[in-house]
């Protein structure tokens, strides 16, 4: 093989690997990614541009308007003659220009300004709800292995007491009816090790769905640990961080000043625009003659005047204050159910920690030992399997609820996002 051709090869195959995503990212990684390439937030991302389209729309001044006049030409084969008083024939070039009154323009440029604004929040707010989707989808991933390696754990215990038994039933030692339970049990624990592997695969296939990825890796795997600090400010210092960060809240109240703006834009409106233009016309008959004329357009304000906007406006206003009152009672109420949906899940793991974790292990083990040593039934020690199982489970998901906790209390206060 030619060297060009062996060097284009290994040149285009670093180049794959280079721009191929990560197979295992921690969630900083996940957040960056879902940040950049998350299609949801791209989309919302394109209301920016257009909303600064907009502000140019609003910025732009009237077009003077150009007309071109041939009257009076002799086209039906009629004489023009001083007797018969036809023609004579005529040329004219007029242009007229539209004077706005009332500050027209700079009110829809500020209208335009705040729409912007708006987006811009808005925009926030998305990544608020998305970085919120991508924490609490990587804490289901990691949730979801821990169940899987306590799955695969219990399997690999059973798997020892069903060969330690298959050993003594041969040694006749024990009853082939202990081993078949054994057996059994084994099979049970087995199926709980798929359904841990398919809860695995629905999360991981969630968060890469989150990061905008196309194509669904089989190798991706979640990287690090669930979160465990405890909040020591109290919940009303997040009260007012809310209430100062919220994008979703700074969003109403800029569509606030916006609808503000507008009225003052409607109000504008009532200011009567007038046209001024000016016409040359050239008569051409016997002689040449050349003429200019001025002119002035004002519309008679007799039955529109903007009444229905200013209302329209008027009510608008009133509306987002209200709107503003009811997201402020919405973000107090969310973050009182944070609070206690955190107080209560850390009360449950250090509970749990504290008076059942030491005690379901160590049970677990004195009956696993005195069931090989046959001072045990099998369905005692079974009974003491399941009961470390439950706790075990019930710690990783008291953690997993844990975790989830902070990241909803960092979302509701608006320490994720920061607009």
């Amino acid at each position: 093989m030619p060297r060009i051709l062996v060097f284009t090869l290994s040149t285009i195959g670093i180049l794959c690997a280079q721009s191929s995503p990560p197979s295992k990212v921690t969630l900083d990684q996940c957040i960056r990614e879902a940040l950049d390439k998350n299609l949801n937030l791209l989309a919302e991302k394109h209301n920016i541009p257009i909303a600064e389209a907009k502000i140019i729309t609003a910025g732009l001044r009237p077009n003077p308007v150009l007309s071109i006049e041939g009257d009076h030409q002799n086209l039906l084969g009629s004489t023009y003659t001083l007797d018969n008083n036809n023609g004579p024939q005529e040329y004219s070039a007029r242009v007229d220009y539209l004077f706005e009154r009332g500050a027209k323009r700079e009110r829809r440029v500020e209208v335009a300004q705040a729409a912007k604004s708006v987006a811009e929040l808005q925009f926030s707010n998305t990544v608020r709800g998305l970085v919120l989707d991508v924490q609490n989808s990587f804490v289901d991933a990691l949730a979801a292995k821990a169940s899987l390696a306590l799955a695969q754990e219990n399997l690999k215990s059973l798997n020892d007491v069903v060969s330690v038994n298959a050993i003594r039933v041969r040694a006749g030692d024990l009853a082939q009816v202990e081993l078949n339970r054994s057996k059994l049990a084994a099979l049970q624990f087995q199926n709980a090790v798929k359904q841990a592997e398919l809860k695995l695969r629905t999360a991981k296939s969630r968060l890469q769905f989150l990061l905008g990825r196309p194509m669904i890796a089989a190798d991706f795997d979640v990287d690090g640990q669930l979160r465990r600090e405890s909040v020591d400010s109290g919940l009303e210092p997040l009260r007012e961080q809310a209430l100062r960060l919220r994008p979703d809240l700074l969003s109403i109240q800029k569509d606030q000043q916006r609808s503000a703006a507008d009225i003052r834009l409607q109000q504008a409106a009532t200011k009567v625009d007038f046209t001024l233009g000016t016409e040359y016309r050239r008569q051409q008959f016997t002689a040449y003659s050349n003429s200019l004329g001025f002119f002035m357009s004002v519309p008679l304000q007799v039955n529109n005047k903007n009444q229905g906007e200013i209302a329209r406006a008027t009510r608008e206003h009133q509306q987002l204050a209200l709107r503003v009152n009811a997201a402020k009672s919405s973000i107090n109420a969310e973050l009182d159910a944070a609070w206690l949906q955190y107080q209560t899940s850390k009360s449950l793991l250090e509970s749990i920690e504290k008076e059942m974790l030491q005690q379901a292990r160590e049970v677990r083990d004195i009956t696993e030992y005195s069931y090989r040593r046959g001072e045990a039934s099998f369905i005692e020690f079974l009974d003491a399997q399941r009961a470390f199982n439950d706790t075990m489970q019930s710690y990783n998901d008291a953690r997993a609820d844990f975790a989830r906790s902070l990241f909803l209390l960092d979302s509701i206060s608006g320490k994720a996002v920061n607009p």
